[in-house]
């Protein structure tokens, strides 16, 4: 297969992000509903056609792969009429406003012999690759828990916007950037169930969570400890991986979140302060691109995504979980 061409439905800032990873031959068509905002990606980034309604796009024989990045009202509808054309998809996390709409496309996807690809993209941010093979070395021996913080501090108005809103955007931080958090530990830890959670609302006014907390559980007692916060402030990424001979910590994503940096703590034979070894990626966030390279790939070779729907549908269960303890107030 050649290098697909490519699609994108909604226009935003992240269907502007995803269109930049592409090589210019590669967009042939964009839509979005105001339609100025697809004429205007489509001519800094492609060559094509630029359409205001998606079954347009969807209708175009020579479209290979669809992006589709829009609110999460809209991501599973998409989704589906995208997999019913025949075509392969990337399409932003969550991939749904819950696990009841994203589950029905699994089976529909291998029906019509499509790949899927959910945009858990900081699966590929540089100091993730490099912890991936540092684990895949047993560089920490056993693993026991993790811990991890991500947050922002949102803007004037952020209660207003779509993710303010439940029906656009099915929940609050804990579905936006909480879905990360999960991916990441599932990623590493391997699956993963509830063992106690809590999501609210403390500071924004809007009928979504601002905050959420999690204890999550795997096999051999192995622990992940997630908060997530529009409530920041200063925008932080922490991420802590604990195993029985060492330690890495994951700091910053670029950009607003400082310059990300990996660092290996290895615990000594006569332990006490360990030996320290830290790499700095200062160039700046590639893993839109590195993600993007890996589901060409995947289309070529026919193989299941990395990060595919049945990691998004993990990870959506467990949000509804934790949602669903909020409101009863009650264990799992």
């Amino acid at each position: 297969m050649n290098d697909p061409l490519v699609g994108i439905i909604g226009c935003g800032l992240i269907g502007r992000k995803r269109a930049m990873q592409l090589q210019e031959q590669q967009l042939i068509a964009t839509a979005d509903p105001v339609f100025k905002r697809a004429e205007s990606l489509l001519k800094d980034c492609g060559d094509g056609e630029a359409f205001q309604d998606p079954a347009t796009l969807l209708s175009r024989e020579e479209v290979d792969v669809v992006i589709i990045a829009t609110p999460n009202n809209q991501l599973a509808p998409l989704t589906r009429q995208a997999i019913e054309a025949g075509k392969h998809v990337l399409v932003e996390k969550p991939g749904a406003l819950n696990a009841a709409e994203l589950e029905p496309l699994i089976a529909l996807a291998a029906k019509h012999n499509v790949r899927v690809r959910v945009g858990f993209n900081h699966r590929y941010h540089p100091s993730f690759r490099k912890a991936r093979e540092l684990l895949e070395q047993n560089a920490l021996g056993p693993l026991m828990f993790l811990r991890a913080r991500y947050g922002h501090g949102g803007r004037v108005g952020y209660d207003r916007e779509w993710r303010a809103d439940p029906k656009l955007s099915g929940g609050g931080e804990l579905i936006d950037q909480g879905v990360h958090l999960i991916d990441l530990s599932r990623w590493i830890l391997g699956d993963l169930d509830v063992y106690s959670g809590y999501a609210g609302t403390y500071f924004w006014d809007m009928p979504v969570d601002d905050n959420a907390f999690m204890m999550l559980k795997g096999r051999d007692q192995r622990m992940a400890f997630l908060h997530v916060s529009c409530t920041e402030w200063k925008n932080l990424f922490s991420f802590e991986l604990y195993g029985r001979t060492g330690k890495l910590h994951i700091e910053g994503l670029g950009g607003s979140y400082g310059v990300e940096r990996l660092t290996y703590y290895r615990m000594l034979p006569q332990m006490g302060p360990p030996e320290t070894t830290a790499w700095e990626f200062p160039r700046g966030d590639d893993s839109w691109e590195v993600e993007w390279r890996e589901f060409v790939e995947d289309i070529r070779l026919g193989r299941e995504p990395a990060a595919g729907l049945s990691d998004a549908l993990a990870s959506l269960r467990i949000v509804e979980e934790i949602t669903r303890m909020s409101k009863q107030g009650v264990s799992p």
